[in-house]
C-alpha cells in the first residue's frame, strides 16, 4: 500500500514539473497568437479610424473620434507590448478593460446571457482578448519576455520556491521536486 501511494506521490509531482515546465512557452503562444490578431486589428481601426468613430456614434460611445483612438491604440500598441512582453501587467489592464467596454457596448446580449447561453459570451468578438489579458495581468508574461530580461539584469535576488514569482525561478536544486497546490 505504501509503494503505491509513493508512486502515486511521485506520479503527480512528476505532472506538476512537466505543467510547470510549460508555463512559459504556454504564456508565449497566448501572447503571440492572440495578441498578433488584435495588433492587425487594432492597426486596421487606426487606418480606417472615420469608419471606426462612425461605429462608435451608432453605439452611442460619448465622444467618438477620442474613444476610437484610444481603442485603437491600446489594441495596435498594447498588442505590441504585450507581444514582446514589455510592461506586460500594466499593458494588460488598458486591453482588458477596452475589451470589457467592447462587451458593454458591441455585445451586451453577450454578457446578459452570460449563465443562460454562455456560448455567446465566449463566441463574441473580444472574448479570446480578453481572457488573455486576464491571464497576462494574472500570471506575467513567463520568463520569455522582455519583462523576465529586465528582471535577470537587474539581478532581482531569486525567491525560495515560486510563490508570489511570477517567472517560476526557484533557487531550488532540481534534485528533488516539490508539489505546489
Amino acid at each position: 500500500m505504501k509503494t503505491l501511494v509513493n508512486f502515486i506521490r511521485r506520479s503527480y509531482q512528476l505532472l506538476v514539473a512537466g505543467g510547470n515546465s510549460l508555463r512559459s512557452p504556454f504564456l508565449l503562444f497566448l501572447r503571440v497568437y492572440f495578441f498578433w490578431q488584435l495588433f492587425m486589428t487594432g492597426q486596421g481601426h487606426l487606418a480606417h479610424i472615420g469608419k471606426v468613430a462612425d461605429f462608435f456614434v451608432t453605439l452611442g460611445i460619448a465622444f467618438p473620434s477620442l474613444n476610437a483612438y484610444l481603442s485603437s491604440i491600446v489594441e495596435c500598441f498594447g498588442s505590441l507590448l504585450l507581444i514582446i512582453g514589455l510592461a506586460s501587467r500594466l499593458t494588460a489592464v488598458p486591453v482588458a478593460v477596452t475589451m470589457g467596454v467592447a462587451y458593454l457596448t458591441a455585445d451586451f446580449e453577450a454578457i446578459t446571457s452570460f449563465f443562460s447561453d454562455p456560448d455567446k459570451f465566449v463566441k463574441a468578438d473580444p472574448f479570446p482578448y480578453f481572457i488573455c489579458a486576464l491571464i497576462v495581468l494574472v500570471f506575467g508574461p513567463g520568463r520569455f519576455s522582455v519583462d523576465a530580461l529586465i528582471k535577470w539584469k537587474l539581478g532581482e535576488p531569486r525567491r525560495r520556491g515560486t510563490e508570489g514569482n511570477s517567472f517560476g525561478w526557484s533557487s531550488q536544486t532540481p534534485t528533488k521536486l516539490k508539489v505546489q497546490n
